[in-house]
């Protein structure tokens, strides 16, 4: 049985029910894991209420305004993590972004500044999550991101999103090499595409998930939970051994020929 009961878990991402992010904090929280949460802050605070609400039944112990692209918020973050917890275990990230106009249509029409916000939020915000959580995690401490197919294979219209998750998992490779002698271990779960407010942006993201569940070994995609499950095993003792990689988790998709 899968038993995290006293592991301390940081949770980035979730942004509403149908995050990736929030399947993940239900089956840490399931399997005995102390959640902090991290929101996205706005003006008129609507992501902190909604946040909050939603996670209320999993009785967060932190839970705090971090916009990764702000490193005086990262600092406070972190500091409230020290504050209150000391050391912790796991830090989960789930954070990418990029803008409408650069998900449909020709990559080259990318712009730099679409270019630049892609990588920095997706893939550059692990390395400095990573950075301020470094010397407060404890020995066998865990770090999941996520990634996507389109890292490895062109996606259309997952264009700039496909390069900067690229970057992620070149950037997991690299935390697993630099955490690895502290005893803390660092990998990505390749979710299957899955409806979120995020990929929601994709141009033509339905039609990927129909041909997904017309194609997979599995004939269906797969959901929040499935890839909760996945997260909290690799959190686990179960996975002591493994860091570094990249896990699919999308009813074996990946291994067809399209």
């Amino acid at each position: 049985m899968l038993n995290l009961t006293g592991k301390k878990a940081l949770v980035t991402g979730i942004a509403n029910n149908r995050s990736i992010a929030w399947g993940i904090a239900q089956q840490l929280h399931a399997a005995g894991a102390e959640l902090g949460v991290t929101y996205l802050p706005d003006d008129k605070g609507r992501f902190e209420k909604k946040v909050g609400e939603l996670v209320e039944p999993l009785n967060p112990s932190i839970f705090v305004p971090c916009n990764v692209q702000d490193d005086a918020q990262i600092t406070e973050a972190f500091g409230m993590v020290a504050e209150k917890w000391g050391k912790f275990d796991i830090l989960i990230h789930c954070l990418a972004f990029a803008g409408k106009e650069e998900l449909t249509g020709d990559y080259s029409a990318t712009s730099r500044d679409g270019f630049a916000r892609a990588l920095d939020i997706s893939a550059y915000s692990l390395t400095r999550l990573c950075a301020a959580a470094k010397p407060l995690f404890n020995e066998g401490g865990s770090v999941v991101t996520l990634s996507y197919l389109g890292a490895e294979r062109v996606i259309p219209n997952y264009n700039v999103m496909g390069v900067a998750k690229a970057a992620l998992e070149c950037s997991v490779r690299y935390l697993a090499s630099e955490l690895g002698p502290v005893g803390v271990r660092v990998n990505a779960i390749s979710a299957g595409p899955i409806r979120t407010l995020a990929s929601s942006a994709v141009g033509g993201i339905l039609d990927m998930i129909h041909h997904v569940e017309e194609v997979a070994p599995l004939r269906r995609t797969v959901t929040q939970v499935e890839v909760g499950n996945a997260t909290a095993f690799l959190c686990s003792d179960l996975s002591s051994g493994i860091t570094g990689e990249v896990i699919h988790v999308d009813s074996g998709y990946s291994i067809m020929g399209m």
